[in-house]
């Protein structure tokens, strides 16, 4: 897992981000504003209050979190097999 160290809001719902292991980046949350659970970010006030939890996940107040390992590969464009190593197939041989 990669925990988020450090956030930086920026303007128009983006986030810079810092992880545990000293990879840094910026994510664009902007596609997610209005629908669901992101009403709440429809005041952009509400957005900028993110805070980072003792998990290492993204919270605004107890309505939205969002995972790090999702944000980590959005930064990087890993895949989850990439990430999580344990998910790749071995290859069986008859």
């Amino acid at each position: 897992m990669h925990k988020i160290t450090n956030v930086e809001v920026l303007e128009e719902y983006r986030l810079s981000l810092v992880f545990s292991n000293g990879v840094k980046g910026i994510v664009d949350l902007s596609h997610l504003v209005g629908s669901g659970v992101f009403t709440l970010w429809n005041d952009y006030g509400k957005f900028k209050k993110v805070r980072i939890a003792d998990t290492g996940e993204l919270l605004w107040s107890d309505q939205v979190d969002l995972c790090p390992d999702a944000l980590y590969m959005q930064v990087t464009g890993e895949t989850p097999e990439d990430v999580f190593p344990a998910l790749k197939p071995e290859m069986a041989y008859a």
